[in-house]
């Protein structure tokens, strides 16, 4: 990943850290169970970004295996936390662990590539913005469209919440040691910022890029280029984009057999045009195998 003023590189740990992990489990669960014939349940808990990717290998699984996923989304943090203090089994995340929680032992999973999409109302005439722009415009420093090329119009900025995961990583990316502005509209979750951005025409704000053009969205917004480069799967996978990120599972210790097995399950292929189509990129091939 590009860094530019302000920006950080996030270590990941990468596939073969599972494989460690999945060895040393005794996976019994087997294709072909019917749901009659298990009561577990696997609770997953965590990033609003990840609820695709976990909801739907969450219906296959159950398909293969009759094991439940109780998935939920209250926030990068706040499935960290679950799963350090034992109340759910895996922890959803849009970033990667920030220093506190790098101490408690958990293992990091990669499970997909993601760009966070720089968002604007389609009425907006402005196509792209710099790194420096997006800081300068965040930090309240730029707050008019007409000091980046745009009309004369205040610039209406949108932020997440401080659980967000998605806020952590546009932070470390584009912010730096740089503050937000305390002016901003702060909402809980990528819906309300796709929705207020799309309802308001001087707005900006930030989701993930698989939300952009998502299926179920009944009003539409404009993703910006950045440094000149628009979010695409081949221009994230390589790096190219700037503001991009990995999503993650983590686990505390060895899982159980059945969540080991459900993470399996969605760093297999038979997921992989599944988080495509969730409008993410499957960690385990680039994207000229594809």
């Amino acid at each position: 990943m590009r860094t530019t003023r302000g920006c950080g590189d996030v270590a990941l740990t990468r596939r073969g850290l599972l494989a460690a992990v999945l060895a040393s489990a005794s996976l019994t669960l087997l294709p072909g169970c019917s749901a009659a014939e298990s009561s577990e349940q696997i609770t997953v808990a965590g990033s609003t970004t990840c609820l695709p990717i976990a909801e739907i290998a969450a219906e296959g699984f159950k398909e293969e295996t009759g094991v439940s996923v109780l998935v939920s989304g209250l926030g990068s943090s706040a499935g960290i936390e679950a799963v350090s203090n034992g109340t759910a089994h895996i922890a959803s995340s849009s970033r990667g662990l920030n220093v506190e929680e790098q101490k408690l032992g958990l293992t990091t999973i990669p499970i997909a590539h993601d760009g966070i999409a720089v968002i604007v109302n389609e009425a907006n005439p402005v196509d792209n913005l710099s790194v420096e722009d997006l800081c300068a415009i965040y930090t309240g420093e730029i707050s008019n469209w007409s000091e980046v090329g745009g009309p004369e119009m205040d610039i209406q900025l949108v932020n997440r919440d401080e659980a967000s995961g998605t806020r952590e990583a546009f932070r470390t990316i584009v912010m730096g040691d740089a503050h937000f502005d305390r002016r901003a509209a702060v909402l809980p979750g990528t819906g309300q910022v796709r929705d207020v951005v799309s309802r308001s025409e001087g707005a900006i704000g930030y989701i993930s890029m698989g939300f952009v053009d998502s299926k179920y969205a009944t009003t539409t917004v404009k993703a910006l280029s950045v440094n000149h480069v628009e979010p695409s799967e081949k221009t994230i996978a390589s790096g190219g984009y700037p503001v991009s990120r990995d999503l993650y599972f983590f686990v505390k210790g060895e899982p159980a057999p059945s969540a080991a097995a459900y993470i399996d399950y969605v760093l297999s292929e038979r997921m992989d045009d599944m988080i495509r189509e969730a409008g993410f990129i499957p960690v385990a091939r680039s994207v000229s195998e594809s």
